[in-house]
């Protein structure tokens, strides 16, 4: 931990993050192995684009789940509207094309 970082203790039976190095390692040769490993880790849950992107996708349908449920005629309308926009740039580049 740096200084600038608060102290977070994690509740009781709340599992740590992979990304964090545990506390109270005395020896050296296992807190090395340890912070390598949060390491390794780190760089995994940041290199892995498809699991991102996946996550990024399953976060914006529950938003828009949830969105529907509390204004439904608004989720109806924004459908409409992007369908629009869809259609109007489908046309528009249909048109460039045949001509």
């Amino acid at each position: 931990m740096t200084t600038a970082e608060p102290n977070r203790t994690p509740l009781p039976g709340t599992p740590l993050s992979r990304t964090v190095v545990p506390s109270g390692i005395v020896d050296p040769v296992a807190s090395a192995r340890a912070e390598l490993k949060a390491a390794l880790a780190a760089i995994e849950i940041k290199g892995n684009v498809p699991r991102r992107v996946e996550q990024a996708s399953q976060r914006g349908i529950r938003r828009a789940r949830a969105f529907a449920q509390r204004n439904p005629i608004g989720a109806a309308a924004a459908v409409t509207g992007a369908a629009a926009v869809v259609g109007g740039l489908v046309w528009v580049i249909a048109r460039a094309i045949s001509r």
